[in-house]
């Protein structure tokens, strides 16, 4: 498959994160991995799913599974 590359403005409508926040955060070297061509600045979509996901916080639901009863169960030992 083909990398597909975003602009700061998509990424940002994507994440939800402020264009200035993204521009920061590249000054200080955190943040999403981007890619500069020149003065162009492009983010891997691939990076972008990774970053979000890589800060996905696990709810207590997340955690349960439907029976075909209808019964939630705990997919996790011990909860």
């Amino acid at each position: 498959m083909k990398a597909q590359y975003l602009t700061e403005k998509q990424v940002s409508e994507i994440t939800g994160r402020a264009i200035q926040t993204l521009r920061n955060e590249r000054h200080l070297r955190r943040g999403i991995p981007y890619v500069k061509v020149g003065r162009s600045i492009r983010y891997s979509l691939e990076d972008v799913v990774e970053f979000m996901e890589s800060r996905k916080i696990g709810t207590e639901d997340s955690m349960c599974t439907r029976t075909g009863s209808g019964r939630q169960t705990r997919l996790a030992a011990g909860l």
